[in-house]
């Protein structure tokens, strides 16, 4: 069988055997697409049936989490952890709360987690995790509730040589707070290693916060810089007021550029002379309202829903709310309005079919198994740092995400370059952090 066919029988297998699972599909096609090339120069890893083994989760855990509201009535919500791959290391990957987490969404996520994590060059498996409870309009103490809830079954299943969760959307420092403090009265244990996105007090990283936005605009940067460019003048639009969209903001604007969008599930704000960050922070972060109270305070334009906000004129697109956010149709406006260059700070904010017509274009896209990976990456030093038992200055950590993020970029352009795609930033970030995994798994056997 050639490579072409070979790829084309696991992606139809794995259609077959998780049927009804759109999100993995895509995101197993996007990565299968890519890796043609490899498998035309390396037969033995088709012998030894890498593919086929790769896109089968090690471990996938589903439960119940039930718990009990304010008000004394009971609620049942979903809990998932894939367990995707650890040949590199323990398995890592986010806990996402959101009503529409099921099973395809958390193994599209831990699929994409094995080669993002690969690409940090730290030693970390793939993994992903979290359920649909809504966390937005509950009290403290509901989230409380909810995520002791949650712990009990998870603490069976993790450690920091086994699986260290992390935050996503809808999981905070609040919520890493609770769930930490219920496993450390489970386990008897104060192995702060078993989850990153700590508080500081117990075992957190300085520059965690902000490093999936940080990272971001480091590997754009590099981009920007491969072409003979830099941010200074360039007009951004981000989508998203969460933490990385409010931290690329932030960066961005460091860097000289003028951010215009940014949005939440409800509507999308542009401001023509540049979003004022610190309003965004306080009605967001603090106060936890709508983005369009901004334009009470601020001024500018509101808009309600999303779909539209890529039809603002810009230099760079930075999406940076969910998965799927940005189509075909928002990529052709997009083109037709000049942009040139579209970096994913979310997870796979792109379809498919919009992600080809960038490519197709000539439009430089960073994809987000590489652009993104500034927080595992982060979360990495944060293990770290606990099984060193110390704490590095918010400089050293920085310096450290920086050059994370710069070698992301290089070895996804020379592994696009090594196998006649270049500045396909696509194909190299799945090659490069494909081979290190395969390699890994082919020197320890069949397991």
């Amino acid at each position: 069988m050639d490579a072409k066919n070979y790829v084309e029988t696991v992606l139809e297998d794995v259609k077959r055997r998780n049927p009804g699972e759109t999100e993995f599909h895509n995101a197993v096609a996007e990565v299968l697409h890519s890796l043609t090339p490899v498998f035309e120069k390396r037969k033995d890893l088709m012998d030894a049936a890498i593919l086929e083994r790769i896109v089968e989760p090690e471990r996938a855990i589903s439960f119940r989490v039930p718990w009990m509201d304010d008000a004394g009535k009971i609620h049942v919500n979903r809990g998932f952890r894939v367990q995707f791959n650890g040949a590199i290391g323990p398995y890592k990957g986010g806990l996402r709360f959101h009503p529409s987490v099921n099973q395809s969404i958390i193994k599209f996520l831990g699929f994409e987690q094995i080669f993002k994590n690969s690409l940090t060059g730290l030693p970390m498996g793939g993994g992903k995790g979290g359920s649909d409870f809504d966390p937005k309009g509950k009290s403290d103490a509901e989230v409380m509730r909810f995520c002791q809830s949650f712990m009990t079954e998870l603490y069976k299943h993790i450690g920091p040589d086994v699986d260290v969760p992390a935050g996503d959307i809808g999981v905070g420092g609040r919520e890493i707070g609770y769930m930490y403090g219920m496993y450390r009265k489970l386990s008897n244990s104060s192995s702060q290693g078993v989850l990153t996105g700590k508080g500081l007090t117990y075992g957190g990283s300085l520059g965690r916060t902000p490093a999936t936005g940080y990272g971001l605009l480091y590997f754009t940067s590099e981009m920007l810089a491969d072409k003979g460019e830099s941010f200074k003048g360039k007009t951004v639009a981000i989508s998203g007021s969460g933490n990385v969209a409010t931290y690329a903001i932030e960066k961005a604007q460091q860097m000289g550029a003028k951010v215009v969008t940014c949005s939440d599930s409800s509507g999308y704000i542009y401001c023509k002379d540049g979003v004022d960050l610190q309003a965004v922070k306080q009605i967001k972060e603090v106060e936890r309202l709508r983005i369009k109270e901004y334009v009470n305070r601020c001024g500018g334009e509101y808009f309600e829903g999303c779909a539209n906000i890529w039809d603002v004129k810009c230099d760079v697109a930075l999406p940076c709310a969910t998965q799927n956010e940005l189509d075909l149709a928002a990529a052709q406006k997009l083109i037709q309005n000049g942009v040139k260059y579209v970096v994913e700070g979310a997870n796979m904010p792109c379809s498919l079919d919009a992600m080809k017509a960038f490519q197709d274009a000539g439009v430089y896209f960073g994809p987000a198994k590489a652009a993104n990976a500034g927080g595992v990456a982060c979360s990495g030093l944060e293990m770290t740092q606990n099984a060193l038992r110390l704490s590095w200055s918010f400089e050293e950590v920085d310096e450290k995400l920086q050059n994370i993020m710069k070698n992301i970029f290089k070895s996804a352009k020379k592994s696009a370059e090594e196998y006649g795609y270049k500045d396909n930033l696509v194909v190299g970030a799945n090659i490069a952090g494909f081979m290190k995994v395969a390699t890994a798994m082919m020197g320890q056997g069949l397991i």
